[in-house]
């Protein structure tokens, strides 16, 4: 997040560049919600650009903090604590990669495969991905329900 640039950002706001562990480059598609809202920000940020007429010292920089530099790992930290604060959660406990965790397993028990979601977080091994999504007993019961072999009946063998 901290290092994404206005230029890793397609024209259209469909989809931006990011660079992952391993300096790994990775195509994020965004949807509706995320276009909308970059395009809120992109505004605002223009807008405080010339509003006092200081010149942004990283231009590049999609998110800049209010000394017009990038904004720092901490400052992330510190605004999703605040957003939590302000959605009546107690932070303790929680984290940016928490949150990570909890959307991949939203996205997850709404139907994403695990191989898509994969793609979305970007690590290396499915593992990895699963590890993530803290799959819960319920869905692996109605996976093994699912499965076409499940309906043999061995009982009179």
């Amino acid at each position: 997040l901290v290092g994404i640039n206005l230029s890793h950002i397609d024209q259209d706001l469909s989809k931006l560049v990011v660079t992952g562990k391993g300096n790994k480059m990775r195509v994020v598609y965004l949807n509706k919600a995320c276009r909308s809202a970059l395009t809120a920000y992109l505004n605002v940020r223009q807008a405080r650009a010339t509003a006092h007429g200081q010149p942004i010292i990283d231009k590049n920089a999609l998110f800049l903090s209010s000394r017009r530099t990038r904004i720092s790992k901490q400052m992330v930290q510190t605004l999703v604590y605040d957003y939590l604060k302000l959605a009546g959660l107690d932070n303790r406990g929680l984290s940016v990669h928490k949150l990570r965790h909890t959307a991949a397993t939203l996205m997850l028990q709404n139907g994403v495969d695990v191989r898509t979601l994969q793609e979305v977080l970007g690590p290396d091994h499915l593992n990895t991905t699963q590890i993530y999504t803290h799959i819960e007993n319920t869905e692996l019961k109605i996976a093994a329900e699912a499965n076409p072999l499940s309906k043999l009946d061995f009982s009179d063998k």
